[in-house]
């Protein structure tokens, strides 16, 4: 298809492979770049990939590919072993975060990052945090995620000395809008030096921690 050209190069190039974002693709066009990975025996990570889509590729691309229907992200052919688990710790607010939460944990893992995911632990029973504040701390970037008033990031950059990313999410309703609400709390923080993606942009979140670790092996190398 005319309309398709995958960068199958950009992982020489900037040390991040393209991923495929399904929600605006048609079955044709995800199938048209699975058949060209498939022939490269490359691996791809696909997001925003509806249940209803998988379902509907080709019958030869869905026996090649682990979907995780939570986090909407599917692994298509190899997909690189874990070289790294002690890196990064990805702390969600609430349950209903779990879906951006997991989209970041997905993106790491397609990468050989297996991060520690820990869920629930928002500032509304604050005890739920501190409770493993002490093995957060131990990670040396965390990805806080959390919609509604987002206060979860601040309290994290206040207690951490971590690099952290920030992904606010649109759960919640009313003044919440979509998580627009979340995104200006986290922007606005008085917790100096947070980095913040876009509303439920765990996939960005996840590739920002990746630069992150590259640098600093880079730095040990030199």
């Amino acid at each position: 298809m005319s309309d398709v050209v995958f960068d199958f190069d950009r992982e020489s190039r900037i040390g991040l492979g393209e991923a495929v974002l399904c929600s605006e693709k048609s079955v044709a066009q995800i199938d048209t770049i699975l058949g060209g990975a498939s022939a490269r025996n490359a691996g791809l990570l696909l997001t925003r990939l509806v249940p209803e889509k998988a379902e509907a590729l080709a019958a030869t691309h869905r026996t090649q590919i682990d979907y995780c229907p939570l986090s909407r992200t599917a692994f298509f052919g190899p997909v690189r072993p874990v070289a790294d688990s002690r890196s990064v710790a990805i702390v969600a607010a609430g349950t209903s975060d779990a879906p951006v939460a997991r989209e970041a944990a997905r993106t790491l893992r397609h990468a050989g990052v297996e991060a520690s995911l820990i869920v629930d632990v928002g500032v509304a029973g604050l005890w739920r945090l501190m409770e493993r504040i002490e093995e957060i701390r131990a990670f040396p970037v965390v990805i806080a995620v959390a919609g509604m008033d987002a206060a979860l990031a601040s309290v994290l950059g206040g207690l951490v000395g971590s690099a952290v990313i920030c992904v606010p999410t649109s759960v919640g309703y009313g003044a919440a809008e979509q998580g627009r609400t979340a995104l200006n709390a986290m922007l606005a923080s008085c917790a100096s030096g947070l980095a913040v993606v876009n509303i439920d942009n765990g996939y960005g979140a996840a590739c920002a921690a990746l630069r992150i670790l590259a640098s600093a092996r880079r730095i040990t190398a030199a």
